[in-house]
């Protein structure tokens, strides 16, 4: 057990609170009230952590993410480049990846999301190098539980090479044939529908650059035979919507719709092409998306409508995208970019810190469908997060304190991360890896992909 005692402010997601208890059992959430006494406890084996300067909340949710990408941080080549050509750049590379690679990304990209507050977190992986282990979400999979963050890896492919009018290289992408029968065992051996699961599969092909329409329509009926969510990137840039216009006759959504990829099981990254038709046609499916504030920045790709999403209903998570089109795994930093980029483009009324607050917990968990996560309630999932209201970065924001997670923090690492009722951060450290050997390991392989 572990009791969180005398907590500053708890923000369950649903109310703010002040000076409560919250005891943690079994993974779960199993009492909040003013004062728990732990002499009255079935067991005396609880340990005490003084909340006392620390706002606690629920772990925030991270929908669209790229763990390999932490290796390309910073290339010089691709910094000022439009995302076509960021992706031909960078495919040179990622068809150097190898099991090791992903292994050590996966623990970069996870350790940094865990310490700036994420608890939950998908990834998008649909690079792989023909010749090369196929296995690489099941390593995905061994790196992020040994970390101890909850993972919803989607199984990202690639059909469509440049000798059939795509981006990639052809020897990074497979046949459909390979793409359907690996993300079927993937399915089988991994996916988890039962309440606290730490692993669920989705599949993800990558975007309608990449994939043929067929594959669209097959990914989709194993989804639906399988129960499981469907996941790819659409409308981010104005090359994506002349590609279909162009190949398909039709934008991107419409593309999609004819896939029969809409509907509360579909949530797509970035969104940010839309019209106001296809805005309405969204709100109508109970289709989500995943904002990538950052990343739209970075590649200037443009700025999606989320204040008209969320006032038509739309359902809205947050996404840190790829380290390549980031730069980091910074959730913290991605709740306050996302205020940032819309009181910029909307104005002072456009966006609220607790709208962005939602997006990143009760937005994530609608897009992830998880009804056990997002909220600090008795019987829920025990993923927590823990921020030290006395540091410097937080002096003078005691009006609001929560709204200080968004608008206030030089340094955006958490106190503590608990993801099932067990600490992956403790005083702003990792507990279960190395931190200096992943970065040592990190940096050389980074080296390596590039050299070759």
């Amino acid at each position: 057990m572990i009791l969180l005692r005398g907590i500053r402010l708890l923000y369950t997601g649903l109310e703010e609170l002040s000076g409560k208890d919250l005891l943690i059992d079994g993974g779960r959430i199993e009492q909040i009230a003013d004062s728990i006494d732990p002499g009255k406890l079935p067991t005396r084996d609880v340990e005490i952590v003084d909340c006392s300067n620390l706002l606690v909340l629920p772990g925030f949710i991270n929908t669209h993410h790229h763990f390999y990408q932490t290796l390309q941080r910073c290339i010089p080549e691709v910094q000022d480049s439009p995302l076509f050509d960021w992706l031909v750049f960078l495919y040179e590379i990622w068809r150097n990846l190898d099991d090791e690679a992903i292994y050590w990304s996966t623990l970069v990209a996870c350790g940094e999301l865990a310490k700036t507050g994420c608890t939950t977190t998908t990834d998008n992986l649909y690079v792989f190098p023909r010749g090369v282990s196929g296995d690489f979400i099941d390593v995905e999979i061994e790196a992020a539980l040994k970390l101890g963050l909850r993972f919803h890896p989607t199984r990202g492919s690639m059909s469509r090479g440049r000798s059939k009018g795509g981006l990639p290289p052809d020897d990074v992408v497979q046949s459909g044939g390979e793409i359907l029968k690996d993300s079927e065992r993937l399915i089988q051996r991994y996916h988890n529908p039962e309440p606290g699961a730490m692993t669920r599969i989705a599949l993800g092909p990558c975007s309608p650059f990449s994939v043929s329409k067929e594959l669209l329509i097959e990914t989709r009926k194993l989804a639906s035979a399988y129960g499981v969510l469907l996941h790819t990137h659409l409308a981010e840039t104005q090359d994506e919507i002349a590609y279909c216009k162009d190949k398909y006759g039709k934008r991107p959504l419409a593309l999609m719709e004819e896939c029969g990829w809409l509907g509360d099981d579909v949530w797509f990254a970035h969104g940010i092409h839309f019209s106001d038709e296809e805005l309405q046609k969204l709100k109508d499916t109970h289709t989500g998306i995943c904002h990538c504030p950052t990343s739209n920045m970075r590649l200037g790709s443009g700025c999606a409508r989320i204040p008209e999403m969320l006032s038509l209903g739309v359902r809205v998570g947050l996404g840190v995208d790829g380290s390549a089109s980031n730069d980091s795994s910074d959730m913290l930093g991605e709740l306050r970019n996302c205020f940032l980029l819309h009181r910029l483009s909307g104005g002072s009324a456009a966006i609220t810190t607790r709208q962005v607050l939602e997006m990143a917990t009760t937005g994530g968990a609608s897009l992830l469908g998880r009804d056990d996560v997002g909220t600090l309630e008795i019987g829920k999932c025990a993923d927590i997060i823990g921020i030290d209201v006395s540091e410097i970065s937080r002096a003078g924001a005691v009006h609001d304190y929560l709204g200080s997670v968004v608008l206030c923090g030089s340094c955006h690492n958490v106190a503590f991360t608990i993801v099932n009722g067990k600490f992956v951060v403790r005083n702003g450290r990792l507990v279960n890896v190395d931190e200096d050997e992943v970065v040592a390991r990190a940096n050389e392989i980074a080296l390596r992909l590039r050299t070759k």
